[in-house]
């Protein structure tokens, strides 16, 4: 079965898609990434995005024409990738992360958009989407559920290892001898592209190559004051979002702050290289492998080499996963589990109670036919 995945992530600059053909037998899935691609949001369609995100106000009818308009974006992005591969059987479409509840430490609610009506009557193919809510019904936070992808790629490792995505938002999967754990660190590259974009850097959204906060020098009392936020300290599962990590929590800590936008960046920058290394010792973790736009970040790889000394840290693509298209994969994963009826959620990974199917499905131009359902996913190769 070929199957498309799309997102846009938290640094909602674009949207990955990938296509994996999958193939199953006695639970042992292969899958073979067939496309793979990331497209930037029409420049009008981001800014629009962005000022609707949180802290700012929206209106519904904002809200509206948003999920239309992503949708209709996320439907080309389908469309050229499907066709690329000669066509595909099925879409899961994680859309646009806007919102994301969280009420001390339980997750309450999460809004995606990105309307799959719209991918479906591009393609024709069935789209699974809204694929965090059913975790969170069931007691987890919808996140981290790269979790699920991580553990079948980490399995069998001596000792404990884990991978860490830097998105926007940094999320790890600890796998070792006492089971899994996951759940988000805090920012990746969130209050960095903020400020970025604030200050008008890089037209490209992100400090490229780190090119800005290498002309910078951390301010201690800054990252220190940063560095208390109560989020740290509070135990896993948990799970974060721009909620909390935006434009306007950077400029209440720097306020009546003499400090040089250079010298902000490179501080943000050592935030997400202390917040991720400080958890990854605690846990003991020998093996580490990054993905996300972060690990393209040079000063937070070498950062995270410098001070995790022990430990092996790695690209996503050891695992056999491209660092840049792992979350893509993993969306292609969960709707083939969702067609075939596999639970694609570790509770350990959310804190669900229990294992769920997750996800809606819209039909596709004919009638919705279900494969017959697999027992249990033993094992994922990828190649």
């Amino acid at each position: 079965m070929r199957v498309l995945g799309l997102l846009s992530g938290t640094s909602h600059d674009g949207i990955d898609v990938t296509v994996v053909d999958f193939t199953e037998s006695d639970g042992a899935v292969h899958g073979t990434v067939l496309h793979e691609d990331s497209i930037p949001y029409d420049p009008a369609l981001r800014a629009r995005l962005v000022a609707a995100l949180p802290p700012a106000q929206t209106t519904f009818a904002e809200v509206c024409e948003l999920d239309t308009l992503i949708g209709q974006a996320f439907a080309e992005v389908a469309a050229n990738a499907a066709a690329a591969v000669g066509g595909v059987d099925a879409v899961c479409s994680h859309g646009q992360t806007v919102f994301h509840w969280v009420d001390g430490e339980q997750a309450r609610g999460t809004l995606q958009i990105g309307q799959p009506a719209w991918i479906a009557e591009r393609t024709g193919a069935p789209v699974v989407s809204d694929v965090r809510i059913r975790d969170i019904a069931a007691g987890g936070h919808g996140a981290p559920l790269v979790s699920f992808l991580d553990e079948l790629l980490l399995r069998g490792r001596a000792g404990v290892s884990a991978a860490v995505n830097l998105g926007g938002i940094a999320n790890i999967t600890v796998v070792g001898p006492d089971g899994l754990s996951a759940y988000d660190i805090g920012p990746a590259n969130a209050l960095v592209d903020a400020v970025v974009v604030a200050e008008g850097l890089n037209e490209r959204g992100y400090d490229a190559d780190a090119a800005i906060a290498r002309t910078g020098a951390v301010d201690e009392d800054l990252l220190a004051a940063l560095l208390a936020d109560p989020y740290y300290a509070l135990p896993a599962p948990k799970s974060t979002g721009k909620e909390h990590f935006h434009l306007d929590y950077v400029r209440a800590h720097t306020a009546g702050r003499d400090l040089a936008v250079a010298d902000l960046v490179r501080t943000l920058t050592e935030l997400t290289v202390r917040t991720v290394a400080q958890d990854v010792r605690a846990a003991g973790i020998g093996f580490l492998a990054a993905s996300g736009g972060g690990c393209h970040n040079p000063l937070i790889m070498e950062g995270l080499r410098a001070a995790l000394p022990g430990v092996e840290v790695v690209l996503a693509d050891e695992l056999g996963a491209p660092a840049d298209s792992k979350e893509a994969i993993l969306f292609a994963l969960i709707g083939w589990c969702t067609l075939h009826g596999v639970p694609a959620v570790i509770p350990g990974g959310t804190g669900a109670q229990e294992p769920r199917i997750l996800g809606t499905i819209t039909p596709g131009a004919g009638p919705l036919r279900l494969p017959e359902p697999v027992a249990a996913l033993r094992s994922l190769t990828l190649g």
